[in-house]
């Protein structure tokens, strides 16, 4: 009795292909195919198996054989596949099996000690350009090796966004999260370098698919739907622009709303109402970047909003040379809890009373590691700017009365003054601000005391 043929192997049937097309290559001597079998009996092999059986979840120790496989590959040709591969099995599991592979990952493979000793003796020796290369390799990192490794798979670059994405949300952050994270950091870093970044204007004629990206990032200001983007991106003075990689061409990974405005607007309704009115952008004096929005979680901490702004900026005084100054309307996203704790059981005050305090709180709260405390404000005060003016019931949204209190501000990025600012926070952790900031937290002068007359007796 014949058997009817099972069904044929998965996507994953180029791998098999391609492992037994080396297998049997060139005849290869009975030694040499010996130890291919061993190869192929062990780790590699392994991962083949598992691969014939199709994209079933995986446990976290399964997930750990398939990277060692990964790592134990010396055939170029296969690695997309398996990459692939491993990606498709890591991709459906459970997130506590990812995150349980994920922490144990940087431990399981370890830098190769003997390696690193072997080549250390071999630069003391020789001293020489072989030398040198043979050290390096011999220190670089198993995982960072991993992820290069990972990133030969279809849409690798986009899959290990989202696995440091998984990664980071990661209940507790143990020291193998932490070590294989900033092995991704130094690899993002590289890539996603602002040389090899793509800077786009994002209009309403820009693909539907980018559009409806913008809806769902926009993490300042939400946007209500279509309408209410059109209303961001179409108008003659608003402009969006955001950076894009190769690897990613219709998923932007940071993007800046800008309005260009008569003078520095001290509340977002006059930037996004719907019964704006608006004005020529060649009658313009400044432009406004409102909103900054980082859209991968997986590249959190990689640092190119400074870059997108600087960027943006050049584009737009070389379109509208008439344009006097370069400022933001932020908010203040930490200010309502660090006001709730140093003023623990006091009424929130209003008017000036609140901006002097937000003002001090941006020029003087600082974190654990003596850096402004406050997020945007961190942000925009390190690349150069400075605190140009707080407004009060500058924002009335829910999360704008959660977050603030309703609190906005200014930061100007004065050109011929950004690096000065810059090493002023850095070197002295003094914040740049303006006249009108300092004229607000200048002590209030004791009211003069009344003279009582004097009696005679």
């Amino acid at each position: 009795m014949t058997q009817e043929p099972g069904p044929a192997p998965p996507q994953d049937e180029t791998v098999v292909n391609e492992m037994t097309r080396q297998r049997n290559f060139g005849r290869p001597r009975r030694g040499m195919r010996a130890s291919l079998d061993a190869l192929l009996g062990a780790s590699i092999g392994k991962l083949v198996d598992r691969i014939r059986s199709g994209n079933r979840p995986a446990s976290s120790d399964s997930l750990l054989d398939d990277a060692a496989a990964l790592l134990s590959l010396r055939a170029r040709a296969s690695g997309p596949a398996l990459a692939s591969a491993f990606f498709d099995r890591y991709e459906a599991s459970a997130p506590g099996a990812r995150q349980s592979f994920l922490a144990q990952l940087h431990a399981q493979n370890p830098r190769d000690a003997a390696a690193i000793d072997a080549a250390v003796a071999a630069w003391q020796q020789d001293r020489d350009d072989r030398a040198a290369v043979r050290l390096n390799e011999a220190s670089e990192s198993p995982c960072a090796r991993l992820i290069r490794v990972l990133n030969l798979a279809p849409g690798g670059t986009r899959r290990l966004i989202a696995m440091r994405a998984d990664l980071l949300a990661a209940p507790e952050m143990s020291a193998g999260l932490r070590d294989l994270d900033r092995e991704f950091e130094d690899a993002f870093s590289a890539w996603f370098n602002a040389g090899f970044l793509e800077l786009r204007h994002i209009g309403w004629d820009s693909p539907a698919a980018v559009l409806e990206r913008i809806i769902a990032y926009e993490a300042v200001h939400s946007i209500a739907g279509w309408d209410d983007l059109r209303r961001r991106v179409a108008p003659a003075d608003r402009r969006c622009y955001g950076f894009f990689h190769p690897q990613m061409a219709d998923d932007p990974l940071i993007f800046v709303e800008v309005a260009l405005t008569d003078g520095l607007p001290s509340a977002i309704a006059e930037i996004i109402a719907p019964d704006r009115r608006a004005i020529d952008p060649h009658q313009a004096s400044s432009a406004i970047f409102y909103s900054i929005s980082n859209c991968q979680e997986g590249l959190r901490g990689i640092p190119f909003g400074n870059f997108l702004i600087k960027q943006v900026v050049g584009l737009l005084k070389a379109e509208l040379p008439q344009l006097r100054q370069f400022a933001t309307l932020s908010p203040v996203p930490g200010f309502a809890r660090w006001l709730a704790r140093s003023h623990e059981g006091a009424p929130v005050p209003q008017g000036d009373a609140l901006r002097r305090i937000a003002a001090e709180y941006i020029t003087s709260a600082r974190d654990g590691r003596g850096q402004v405390l406050d997020p945007v404000g961190r942000f925009h005060l390190g690349n150069g700017a400075r605190l140009e003016a707080v407004h009060a019931d500058a924002d009335g949204s829910e999360k704008g009365l959660r977050q603030a209190h309703g609190v906005m501000v200014n930061y100007l990025y004065d050109l011929s003054a950004i690096e000065a600012n810059h090493l002023r926070l850095f070197e002295l952790g003094e914040v740049a601000i303006s006249p009108e900031v300092q004229e607000l937290l200048r002590p209030a002068k004791p009211a003069p005391r009344k003279r009582r007359d004097l009696q005679t007796a």
